[in-house]
């Protein structure tokens, strides 16, 4: 059950808008994670706290919450962003200003998604691809730094070298501060006099590569392989990015799979189906011979053990299971239709077997 707001702020019902703003200020603090790190409940305790004061410092809404509770409150609701913030962050920048984590760092890049095809007989024993994909790269010429090969760099005069530009605006715990990436130098804190000809500045340059993927066996269909450090550059002293290869399986008509087992299904003619024989049954690895039983019936399956797929992290194969459907001739001559009718006339009236499994 949610906690009274006047009991989370540590207040009475008759406290002044002065004692709302400076109850939560106290809990603010104590509750920044720089002094607080060893409680994991910091963030949820001061989302609570700031949801305590937004409803108290409004004259309307507390009215409303003392009267009726928190059901009678209209807004549906309180959360950071509804009221007027863009998450956890910006609510302690309204009462400490900068960054509560600490400074971020370079930016790592970004990651790449490329796409591969592979045969489901591939899946065996696992297969390599090439894959082609366009990526953000440091440039050669002016290693990563933006300027012309022999040219200075200077400090950014926007920023005056800190690359961070300071935003004001007003929220309802009074002038909220932020910082975001210099818009001159972006977030560099300096700009090269001379711009390097081959990215103009940019420092980072767009390039075709090829990356030789080794894909496992027992891979399934929508499975990813990550590849560390392949993706997009980052910024200097950042981390590159990844590349993330998504494998598809290329459909294969035969066969239906379910995790390691394979199902497939195989025609069978009634006259074979009465007196048994061999029938041709396709596999991963080829056509083979399976020995059909006497009186077998439609939707009887045959089990083959370990003719179906390897799991991914190895293993012994799964199965395949082999589906009878049973062939009715429909262009039988006159003979042949008498034929049927004496084999009619001695077979006695009796309920069909059934499906069966057999292995």
């Amino acid at each position: 059950m949610a906690r009274d707001y006047y009991e989370v702020l540590g207040v009475g019902r008759d406290a002044s808008e002065g004692d709302l703003k400076k109850a939560f200020r106290g809990l603010a603090r104590e509750l920044h994670p720089d002094v607080n790190a060893h409680d994991p409940e910091a963030e949820e305790k001061f989302k609570e706290a700031a949801e305590a004061y937004e409803v108290l410092s409004d004259p309307e809404r507390r009215a409303t919450y003392d009267r009726f509770g928190r059901e009678g409150l209209r807004s549906g609701g309180w959360s950071p962003r509804a009221a007027g913030f863009g998450g956890f962050d910006d609510l302690f920048q309204a009462f400490f200003g900068g960054d509560p984590f600490g400074a971020r760092g370079p930016a790592s890049g970004g990651d790449i998604l490329a796409e591969v095809e592979i045969e489901l007989a591939e899946v065996l024993e696992g297969t390599e691809r090439e894959v082609a994909f366009e990526a953000v790269g440091v440039c050669e010429r002016c290693r990563g730094n933006g300027a012309e090969p022999g040219t200075p760099i200077r400090t950014c005069e926007r920023c005056e070298g800190a690359g961070q530009l300071r935003q004001v605006s007003r929220s309802a715990f009074g002038q909220v501060v932020r910082a975001v990436p210099c818009d001159r130098c972006g977030g560099e804190g300096r700009v090269p006099e001379s711009p390097c000809e081959a990215c103009r500045g940019a420092g980072r340059v767009s390039e075709s590569r090829t990356w030789e993927v080794e894909i496992p066996a027992g891979i399934d269909h929508g499975q990813r392989i990550r590849i560390g450090g392949a993706g997009h550059a980052g910024d200097p002293g950042g981390r590159q990015g990844d590349l993330y290869v998504e494998v598809s399986i290329a459909e294969d008509e035969r066969f239906a799979r379910q995790g390691t087992e394979l199902i497939s299904r195989v025609e069978l003619p009634v006259t074979t189906a009465i007196l048994g024989g061999r029938v041709e049954v396709p596999t991963v690895e080829g056509a083979d011979s399976v020995e059909v039983e006497p009186g077998t019936q439609h939707g009887d399956v045959t089990v083959l053990p370990g003719l179906g797929l390897p799991p991914l992290h190895g293993g012994p194969r799964g199965d395949q299971h082999v589906v009878v459907e049973l062939v009715v001739p429909a262009d039988l001559d006159e003979e042949q239709l008498e034929l049927v009718r004496r084999l009619d006339a001695t077979l006695a009236p009796r309920a069909g077997a059934g499906g069966r499994k057999r292995g």
